[in-house]
């Protein structure tokens, strides 16, 4: 029988009972915290145990966390089921901690851009990595909205850019853009940096990753356009503020919210059952409404002011994926170098 280290007693943010709770081992499920926790709490948990006679654990942290305490347990798991980042996962599954799908009937009608290989993992919630920008800005200067990757090169935004730092995940996919607009990729990152540096370091402002440091920037009209999430515009835009998201005609970088049971986990067919949960239309409508998320399966179905803001519909077309097999075994070497020469 699983046991609560005392670290997952301080994580562990909340406790779901259900009926027969006392014939059966808990569910571990580790998940991001704030505001996905509360979505879980109050929504998509309780939902879950009208259907099921089980317990959930629920153990909050962001990705680098729930990726630390898998490797930390290695052949001891606590957890039953996560939900990460798509750059972790691809960690994850190449560490060989998620098992395949059995059940792969609830998959039919996921988009192909967020199945893994072998069904590992799938894509809960996509979010679109393109361009976050001031319409009233651009507007009242007389410009086009952002069209192409080349635009973070363009001379007029000079001291009005954001990009994120490749600490972040944005960051990541412009530097990966980069390199495709410039006859490079993930395996010939070179002409990205050269681009990086070169033509759109000048006109940054700043490489602020923290999604309120950005939100204040673009309040105060310090910047006009960022590399950022669709998701984070989407919660940006609700304080009333004139944001408007835009995908490049190269394609914006999917960032996808992924789930995948863990191997060996004892509680497999009720993980599976927790992840198929996930994928319901009704749970993804609420997690696009809660969490910017946008759907991952075909069937369900969002408002025009979400839809007009998150990849849905014929936007999944418009998305491109990257390849964290090649990023993340030379994530830490990029990182040193964007420090040398792109952000110095």
């Amino acid at each position: 029988m699983k046991k609560m280290t005392s670290q997952t007693t301080a994580m562990a943010g909340l406790l779901f009972l259900g009926i027969n709770t006392a014939l059966a081992e808990p569910l571990y499920v580790g998940s991001y915290g704030g505001s996905t926790e509360q979505a879980m709490r109050d929504e998509i948990i309780p939902a879950f145990l009208e259907e099921h006679d089980a317990e959930i654990i629920y153990v909050a942290g962001n990705s680098t966390d729930t990726l630390a305490k898998l490797q930390a347990q290695r052949g001891d798991q606590e957890l039953d089921v996560v939900l990460m980042d798509d750059g972790p996962m691809y960690q994850a599954v190449n560490l060989g901690f998620c098992s395949p799908m059995q059940d792969t009937a609830m998959l039919d009608d996921v988009y192909d851009i967020a199945r893994f290989p072998d069904d590992k993992a799938v894509g809960v919630g996509l979010v679109a990595s393109g361009f976050a920008y001031n319409a009233d800005m651009f507007e009242r200067n007389g410009w086009e909205p952002p069209s192409s990757w080349k635009d973070l090169a363009d001379e007029k935004f000079a001291g009005k850019l954001v990009v994120p730092s490749i600490s972040n995940t944005y960051g990541v996919h412009a530097l990966v853009m980069a390199a495709r607009l410039n006859g490079g990729s993930e395996s010939d990152i070179d002409p990205g940096f050269e681009f990086m540096q070169e033509q759109v370091a000048p006109n940054i402002l700043s490489f602020e990753p923290s999604a309120g440091k950005m939100s204040e920037l673009f309040q105060n009209e310090e910047i006009a356009l960022s590399v950022w999430g669709s998701g984070r515009l989407r919660a940006l835009a609700s304080t009333g503020f004139p944001g408007a998201f835009a995908y490049p005609e190269e394609g914006a970088v999917a960032l996808m919210v992924a789930a995948c049971v863990i191997e060996g986990s004892e509680e497999r067919e009720l993980a599976e059952a927790f992840i198929e949960h996930l994928l319901a239309p009704e749970s993804q409508e609420l997690l696009a409404d809660t969490q910017g998320w946008g759907p991952a399966q075909r069937n369900a179905q969002l408002s025009d002011e979400l839809a007009s803001v998150l990849p849905y519909g014929e936007k999944i077309d418009q998305l491109v994926a990257v390849d964290w097999d090649v990023i993340n075994p030379n994530r830490l070497e990029w990182t040193n170098r964007w420090n040398r020469q792109v952000e110095r």
